[in-house]
């Protein structure tokens, strides 16, 4: 990712940055930015899940433990001042083609959390963790109404 300010807080940790004005400061967490590239990239025809393998299965303990569904599996942030990177992971469905699920996912993407927050998207990098066949299974899929194998 891009090597944009950040701040952290008084323990090491990372703190929010935010958009400075006139009028007062709006700080956006890391997270937020993250829910904002997940919710956006799974709009995206082909997309059938995001991550890969390892942090599926990662997201889904995590979940469970907190009663809740891992938003923001397949994705990565680093949010600046006034600018912000994005890296997702993603398994596109056989046959899409997937430099345009790529080109969509980064328009989308940076759509989405330009207009929401107002930080500049420098960067969104995709990366195809993997491809999803008919007939497949997949939790997503399930959800979406899809046909299961059983």
């Amino acid at each position: 990712m891009s090597d944009l300010p950040v701040t952290s807080g008084a323990d090491g940790e990372r703190a929010p940055t935010g958009l400075r004005t006139d009028r007062g400061t709006t700080t956006i967490a890391d997270g937020v930015v993250a829910k904002i590239a997940a919710l956006a990239a799974r709009e995206v025809r082909g997309v059938v899940q995001m991550g890969g393998g390892a942090s599926n299965a990662l997201g889904g303990v995590v979940g469970r433990l907190r009663g809740q569904e891992h938003t923001t599996a397949g994705v990565g942030v680093e949010v600046g001042e006034t600018e912000a990177a994005v890296d997702l992971a993603v398994r596109v469905r056989y046959p899409e083609p997937i430099k345009r699920v790529a080109d969509e996912l980064r328009e989308r993407v940076t759509e989405r959390i330009e207009s929401m927050t107002g930080l500049s998207v420098v960067e969104v990098n995709v990366q195809v963790a993997d491809l999803v066949f008919p007939g497949e299974s997949s939790e997503d899929e399930a959800q979406a109404g899809a046909p299961r194998v059983r």
